[in-house]
């Protein structure tokens, strides 16, 4: 039975749903094995010592571009009506929700995709942390905070298309972004190297990357084989987030389709992996002041992600891989925004904090 004749049978948001809890299950499973983290990888940047947490980022990041690229160029993909790069974006939106984010990230100790892993290995300061995530995102969205968004975001916009395609301005084209991507996967091994050998970091480390690329391949893949319009879209945790949350407090539901299936098996795929790594535990906060921290950084979190059109993973990575230029805006905020959060925390916090 071929693709289309599945389609057919099941229905595409069946279908849909069902490889997002698959592709999900597997960026869960690695990012909690390969420890990866947005938040340890920029501190270990700002703080010049290049070591496991920065290459694990570097080989996921690298390793998504590199897959992204390749299966452009091999026609296995096609992200040219992704939103991302089709639809008019927001530079002003995707650097101060990048900055914001950033801070929230230091602050909450952990970005979206993050707090959702330690999740499901029992850590309750991030379980509550995602919970205000995900409010703070749908009141940004659709709530209270949607029209301070929408003003920030109208400041300084860019057209969709190649104005927003950061291959296409440079003219360098996919051929150049794989080389880009594989000139970073090398940096990423020899930082590998250099903080010691470690088969989780490895495989972890590229198993995230190319869940992120499979996540692309999977719902264009199910958009050239529908009779129905299905869209291009990458792994990201903010919408999925409040989302989900709509799915929770209202009715009815929206409907069922990739984003769906996310976050399930994200968090199955950790909880798988944090039992293999015996690395369930529960945790709590320690004082009134890591929880206000906490609350205050997943706010700016929430807000930050909504405002630039992604979180560390939907702008970061999934938009990054496509060189979207609002997601390397965005990018650049987050790591700018967490060096400055982290170099303020350290001299004011309380190391028991």
């Amino acid at each position: 039975m071929n693709l289309a004749s599945i389609l057919e049978r099941y229905g595409d948001s069946l279908v849909l749903a069902l490889g997002g809890l698959v592709i999900g299950f597997l960026f869960g499973f690695f990012a909690q094995r390969s420890r990866f983290c947005m938040r340890a990888a920029a501190i270990e940047f700002w703080h010049h010592q290049f070591g496991e947490k920065l290459s694990v980022w570097l080989l996921a990041f690298s390793s998504a571009v590199v897959a992204v690229q390749w299966l452009i160029l091999i026609n296995a993909l096609d992200v040219s009506t992704a939103r991302q790069l089709a639809s008019r974006g927001s530079l002003s939106g995707a650097l101060i929700g990048g900055l914001l984010f950033g801070v929230g990230m230091i602050l909450s100790r952990g970005c979206a995709s993050r707090l959702l892993i330690l999740s499901a290995n029992g850590n309750l300061r991030a379980l509550l942390s995602g919970l205000i995530f995900a409010v703070t995102a749908q009141a940004s969205l659709s709530g209270a905070l949607a029209p301070l968004r929408n003003t920030i975001s109208t400041w300084w916009t860019v057209e969709g298309g190649g104005p927003r395609d950061i291959l296409s301005i440079t003219g360098i084209g996919h051929w150049g972004g794989l080389a880009f991507g594989l000139i970073w996967f090398v940096a990423a091994l020899i930082f590998a190297v250099r903080s010691g050998w470690g088969f989780w970091k490895w495989v972890g480390g590229i198993g995230t990357g190319l869940a992120v690329a499979g996540g692309w391949w999977f719902t264009y893949l199910i958009s050239s084989n529908s009779f129905q319009v299905v869209q291009v879209q990458g792994l990201t945790f903010s919408g999925p987030s409040a989302e989900w949350l709509m799915r929770v407090l209202s009715s009815p539901t929206p409907a069922i389709g990739f984003d769906f299936g996310l976050l399930p098996g994200v968090f199955a795929g950790s909880l798988i992996g944090a039992w293999i790594g015996r690395d369930l535990k529960l945790e709590g906060f320690k004082d009134g002041y890591s929880m206000r921290r906490y609350i205050a950084g997943a706010i700016l979190m929430g807000f930050g992600s909504m405002l630039a059109g992604g979180c560390a993973v939907g702008a970061g990575m999934t938009g990054g891989s496509v060189f979207a230029v609002t997601a390397w805006l965005t990018l650049l905020g987050m790591w700018t925004g967490a060096g400055l959060t982290d170099r303020l925390m350290d001299r004011v916090v309380p190391a028991n904090a």
